[in-house]
C-alpha cells in the first residue's frame, strides 16, 4: 500500500513539472510588440547644429570676386609720351625769329634762372597763340602780371604768356585757340619795367598730374627758330 502511494506521488510531481515546462515554453515563443530603437548620432564638437549646403561657400552673384588686372600682373605700363614740339610761330606781331634773344639761362635774382625768353616789343603789340591748343588758365600774378596758360592739344605742354597789357576780346578759360589767333597785347604788368615792355614767354613740359603752373622748363629760343 505504501509503495503504491509513493509511485502515485512521484507520478504526480513528474506530470506537474511537464505541464509547467510546456506552459513556460509556449509563453516564451509568443511574439511581443515590436520596439524601434533610434541610435544616437555621434559627432565631433565642432560639427554645426544646422545643416550647411555644400554650395554655401561659393560666392553669390552679389559678391565681387577679386581679380588681378593686367597692369598689376605685368607691372606699371609705360606712359604715352607727349609729341615733340615743332612748327611754332613767334608769338609777337612784327618780330622775326632772327630778332629773338636767348635769355633762357639768364640769372633772375640770386637763386634762380629765367627759364623763359623775353620778346621786346612796343606796348600794345598783338600777341599770337604760338600753336593750336586751348586756354587752361587766365591769371593775374604779382610777378607775371596778366598771364595766359595755353595747353597744346595732347596736354603734354603748356605755353605761358606773361606781362600782358590786356587780353584780346573773347579770351576766356577753356577757349580753343588756333595758331596765330590774337590772345592779348604786349605790356609791362607784374614786375616788368614800364621802360621795357615785352612778352615773357615760356614752355613747360607737364607731368602726369597736368598742373598748369608746374612742369619742366624747355628753352623756347630754338623752338621758335632762333639761331
Amino acid at each position: 500500500m505504501l509503495k503504491k502511494l509513493l509511485i502515485f506521488l512521484i507520478g504526480a510531481l513528474v506530470g506537474a513539472n511537464v505541464l509547467y515546462f510546456l506552459a513556460v515554453r509556449d509563453r516564451d515563443v509568443q511574439p511581443g510588440p515590436a520596439v524601434t530603437v533610434t541610435p544616437t548620432p555621434v559627432r565631433a564638437d565642432d560639427t554645426p547644429d544646422v545643416d550647411i549646403p555644400a554650395d554655401s561657400m561659393q560666392p553669390d552673384a552679389a559678391t565681387p570676386v577679386p581679380t588681378i588686372s593686367a597692369q598689376a600682373a605685368t607691372g606699371p605700363q609705360p606712359q604715352a609720351q607727349a609729341p615733340s614740339i615743332s612748327g611754332l610761330i613767334v608769338p609777337v606781331a612784327g618780330i622775326a625769329a632772327n630778332q629773338l634773344t636767348d635769355t633762357f639761362t639768364d640769372a633772375r635774382g640770386t637763386d634762380r634762372v629765367h627759364d623763359a625768353i623775353d620778346i621786346m616789343a612796343p606796348e600794345g603789340t598783338p600777341v599770337f597763340a604760338v600753336a593750336d591748343g586751348s586756354i587752361e588758365k587766365l591769371f593775374d600774378s604779382k610777378q607775371g602780371g596778366l598771364t595766359l596758360y595755353q595747353f597744346e592739344p595732347s596736354g603734354g605742354y603748356v605755353y605761358y604768356y606773361a606781362h600782358l597789357q590786356r587780353y584780346a576780346p573773347g579770351i576766356v578759360e577753356k577757349k580753343t585757340l588756333r595758331q596765330g589767333e590774337v590772345i592779348g597785347y604786349v605790356g609791362h604788368t607784374g614786375n616788368a619795367s614800364p621802360e621795357g615792355p615785352h612778352l615773357h614767354f615760356a614752355i613747360l613740359q607737364l607731368g602726369l598730374e597736368k598742373k598748369w603752373w608746374k612742369g619742366t622748363a624747355l628753352n623756347p629760343y630754338p623752338l621758335l627758330g632762333g639761331k
